[in-house]
Parts: C-alpha cells; structure tokens; sequence
C-alpha cells in the first residue's frame, strides 16, 4: 500500500527596495498643453515650483514624488519614454 501526501508549494514574490532605489530614473511631467488655436494651459504640475516649494507632481508613468535631484544624472523610466513617443513626443537624446 503506497501513501502519498499532497504538497502545495506557494510562491510569493518580493522586490526589495533599498533607499533611493525609487529615485534612480528621471520621469518625464506634462507641467501642460497647448490646445490647437489657444494659449498654454497649466496643469498645476510643475517640476520647478515642486523642488522650489517641495509639492509633489505627477509623472507620466503614474508616479508621484517631490522632485529633487538632478535628472540629467539618471536613466529616464522606460514607463514615462514610452508613453511619450506613444503620443509622438520627441525626447532630447532619442
């Protein structure tokens, strides 16, 4: 007579995320637009008046942050480059 026992293996996956790691790519901010025949419209989402007045802003890719560090420095998100060229944005360097 055999016996088995059933196993059930569960697997949980975990990023680990060391201080600043959310920090290491530059996103890309529509601070505004410029509809067809009309002047610029201000979004209220402004990299400047946000590391001048440490208010958050909103990326392309969704993420929301204090902007403050120097941007040239990173990467820009995959997520923020694609969706911009998806709009036919041109990106400098690119």
């Amino acid at each position: 007579m055999s016996i088995q026992a059933e196993t059930e293996l569960v697997v949980r996956s975990t990023t680990e995320v060391d201080e600043g790691d959310h920090e290491r790519f530059t996103h890309i901010v529509l601070e505004g637009y410029t509809p067809k025949d009309g002047e610029f419209v201000a979004l209220n989402n402004s990299v400047v008046e946000g590391m001048v007045n440490a208010t958050p802003v909103r990326a392309l890719c969704g993420k929301i942050w204090v902007p403050g560090r120097d941007p040239q420095k990173y990467p820009v998100c995959a997520t923020c480059k694609e969706i911009a060229t998806s709009l036919g944005w041109s990106l400098p360097g690119g």
